[in-house]
């Protein structure tokens, strides 16, 4: 059987798409490996009608929505190669040796994340150290908060922290990347700024209580936000030759397309930052309307 589509990842972006697809009767294939990025997060906000909803169940009540649709299948596997096959088909083969052929493939899965190299962060990453603002600012508003960055980019990750709370500390963990000027403008508004390596974060059952520094100095906080690195979580996109943007994002046109023609790519996969539920899900849309009007335009030469 040849698909018209096949979605390689099962995160808002593919669920999305694979609804767009199976709304406009194309025989698709949507594999899911089950590790998305916010497996450790409780609930997922900024999501109109779906606010708080956890991760797990937003993804349960999306395959429901997928299964009115007989066209569309779901596959709980990994692909591990895509291949052309000739100038309309792709070969794709999944961990166990199945092979699959389409006519084109959506890469949606997504991004992993990388904290930094901080004894005991990632017992508090998800549970009251987070990474965006937008998505978990309100829970931790008014609150002593610390950023953990090693970034550049760090004075305006805190000042957009410092809307939710302005009991606000900066961490760099030994680094000195912050500009002076951004340094200056955080200390004016009363945001501390703390450069020495963390040797260790201290609390129970993923909450916070305290920070310790190699110079000896500790400080409470109840939670707070690091920056992380995304990565991409495979390399399929490079070994099709797809164009990466700066933050290693495929490059993509507005319906998702890449440089390769018949591969397509949507959410973090695509779009790196921002990072949000609701805009991977938007971009799915885009990138199954894509397939579809060239599939469509392909039948009519």
């Amino acid at each position: 059987m040849i698909f018209d589509c096949i979605i390689v990842g099962g995160g808002p972006a593919g669920l999305n798409a694979a609804l767009v697809l199976g709304r406009a009767r194309r025989k698709a294939i949507i594999f899911d490996d089950k590790q998305p990025r916010n497996f450790i997060t409780h609930a997922s906000h900024g999501f109109i009608t779906r606010d708080g909803i956890s991760p797990k169940g937003f993804r349960n009540l999306a395959q429901l929505d997928i299964d009115n649709y007989p066209s569309i299948e779901r596959k709980d596997e990994t692909i591990v190669s895509i291949t052309p096959t000739d100038s309309t088909c792709f070969t794709l083969k999944t961990t166990d040796g199945q092979t699959y052929t389409s006519k084109t493939v959506i890469l949606a899965t997504g991004l992993k994340e990388t904290l930094p190299n901080i004894n005991g962060i990632s017992d508090y990453y998800g549970e009251s150290l987070f990474s965006c603002p937008y998505c978990n600012g309100w829970e931790l508003r008014d609150q002593p908060l610390v950023l953990i960055s090693e970034k550049q980019d760090a004075g305006h990750m805190a000042k957009l922290i410092y809307q939710w709370s302005k009991d606000l500390i900066v961490c760099t963990n030994g680094t000195n990347n912050l500009p002076k000027a951004d340094e200056q403008s955080l200390k004016n508004k009363g945001i501390k700024i703390q450069k020495d390596q963390i040797i260790n974060l201290v609390g129970a059952k993923g909450q916070l209580e305290k920070l310790i520094f190699k110079s000896g100095i500790e400080l409470n906080r109840n939670g707070g936000f690091v920056s992380t690195d995304p990565k991409q979580p495979n390399a399929l996109a490079v070994e099709l030759g797809c164009q990466l943007n700066e933050d290693g994002g495929v490059v993509v046109d507005q319906l998702g397309r890449t440089n390769i023609d018949g591969i397509y790519a949507a959410g973090d996969r695509a779009i790196v930052n921002p990072a949000k539920l609701i805009i991977a899900a938007a971009h799915g849309v885009r990138a199954a309307m894509g397939v579809n009007s060239d599939l469509t335009t392909a039948c009519f030469q």
